[in-house]
């Protein structure tokens, strides 16, 4: 086999040994970027939760951490996220609950081919792209953003860009 050959069979095994990792990659263990900002996603495994069906990490410039919760709505089912910071932990009124909480709407994903489907629950492959909308305004909106916080408002997309092992 030439050299030439065997790089090009090399890179091309590398390059599809890294879409079968994304591809394997259950949704509580895959890890999301965003190309506008240095923020990222960290989905953890939920557990035995009856009602939150997602849990995930959002961390953002200077170390900023929002903890992400997914709750299905009744009626019409819809995947609602939550990102919450600095929460009160215990037995915590609604009112304390809406003051820590930053963003709230429905999280959609994206094949690669474009097409829009909701976040689904644990258990399935990660999608290639999720999908906040109003992320970046809400956030810039926060007590979380500015001085002591962050400074580089995310973009409302993010891409799959590993699997935590």
């Amino acid at each position: 086999m030439s050299p030439t050959i065997g790089c090009v069979a090399g890179s091309l095994a590398i390059l599809f040994s890294t879409v079968a990792a994304f591809a394997a990659c259950p949704l509580e263990l895959a890890v999301y970027g965003d190309a506008e900002s240095e923020a990222g996603i960290d989905f953890r495994p939920t557990g035995q939760s009856a009602v939150v069906t997602n849990t995930f990490k959002m961390v953002l410039g200077n170390s900023v951490v929002l903890d992400g919760i997914v709750m299905w709505t009744e009626g019409v089912a819809r995947p609602h996220g939550s990102l919450m910071y600095k929460c009160p932990t215990g037995d915590v009124s609604g009112d304390e609950l809406a003051a820590c909480t930053l963003w709230e709407g429905i999280i959609y994903s994206a094949d690669d081919k474009g097409n829009i489907a909701l976040l689904p629950a644990e258990g399935v492959d990660a999608p290639k792209t999720l999908i906040f909308p109003d992320l970046g305004p809400s956030l810039q909106m926060s007590a979380a953003y500015g001085t002591n916080g962050f400074s580089k408002v995310p973009s409302d997309v993010f891409s799959l860009k590993g699997c935590q092992e």
